[in-house]
């Protein structure tokens, strides 16, 4: 236990350190300024080519899901994210000493052995991959379905929607997304950062008030048409569990018969079956599963 409690207090004084130098400190790969930056290239590009063009610049929850977008993005990480992460790592390597193992031993690939470009692409999409069947458990799952049930109670679409979730959420991707990611060990911060910088711009286009589908590209890269749907409040009778789950790319839904976009999508309903007694602010929204016993999912 003291080790854990080293990696506790370690943990969120590193984080601490680092979240202070991004704010203080401007580097290519800073993640604080790299948030700001793209949040306000894509809403830039809202209000030059907006899709809805009666949509209020200023939308509904507008401020909310600012809020949520610093909050998942920076203080959930000091809060709970690092610790849990680290402490995930290093119970993982102790039941592989346990049986006489080492992560070493099941490493399928080596990213650094490979040329930069395609360590970077299997990367991409490995990490994409799993995502999308992470994603598609959200939504199976009726446990996990009342935590993701905060991402689609946005009822008017913009950037910033694409950071509103349950803090639950990045524990559940992450946990699922540690054994892949330890199984092709090699990635470096540059990697990390190009792949994450690109999901979260992706991210920010596919809740966009923009009416795009990048043309041919629309078969391998989710977008704003086709994400629209996703959050659709009446879903197709043979795909009540949701459609369009892709996190970057829209490649797995058209592989796995998981595509829908029947027609233009700008106007449709948005939200789920008994989004109207879901809560309005945070504090609430944060409570919810635990204060609810509902097990459908709509």
């Amino acid at each position: 236990m003291e080790k854990y409690f080293e990696i506790f207090k370690n943990s969120y004084h590193g984080y601490f350190n680092y979240l202070w130098k991004e704010i203080t400190y401007f580097h290519w790969e800073n993640y604080f300024y790299g948030l700001i930056l793209v949040s306000l290239i894509v809403w830039g590009l809202e209000l030059l080519f907006p899709w809805r063009k009666d949509q209020k610049v200023f939308r509904k929850d507008f401020w909310l899901d600012t809020f949520y977008m610093f909050f998942n993005f920076f203080l959930l990480n000091l809060i709970v994210l690092i610790f849990l992460s680290n402490a995930t790592a290093e119970l993982f390597n102790d039941v592989l000493s346990l049986l006489g193992l080492k992560l070493a031993n099941f490493q399928l690939l080596d990213l650094d052995a490979l040329p930069f470009g395609l360590g970077l692409l299997i990367f991409f999409l490995i990490t994409d991959f799993v995502q999308w069947n992470t994603h598609r458990l959200l939504h199976y799952s009726p446990f996990l379905w009342n935590f993701h049930k905060l991402h689609h109670s946005v009822k008017e679409m913009g950037f910033a929607a694409h950071l509103r979730y349950h803090w639950m959420e990045p524990i559940v991707y992450k946990s699922i997304l540690y054994i892949p990611l330890a199984i092709i060990g090699g990635f470096n911060v540059e990697s990390v950062a190009i792949v994450h910088f690109s999901a979260l711009a992706i991210g920010h286009l596919n809740h966009a008030n923009l009416g795009w589908d990048y043309g041919f590209l629309k078969y391998f890269f989710n977008n704003p048409k086709m994400h629209i749907w996703h959050h659709a409040k009446v879903l197709p009778k043979h795909a009540q569990y949701g459609v369009n789950f892709g996190i970057s790319l829209s490649v797995w839904d058209y592989l796995f018969k998981t595509n829908h976009i029947p027609h233009d999508g700008r106007d449709i309903e948005l939200g789920f079956d008994g989004d109207e007694k879901f809560p309005d602010d945070f504090v609430r929204q944060t409570l919810y599963p635990v204060k609810t016993k509902e097990r459908k999912i709509s």
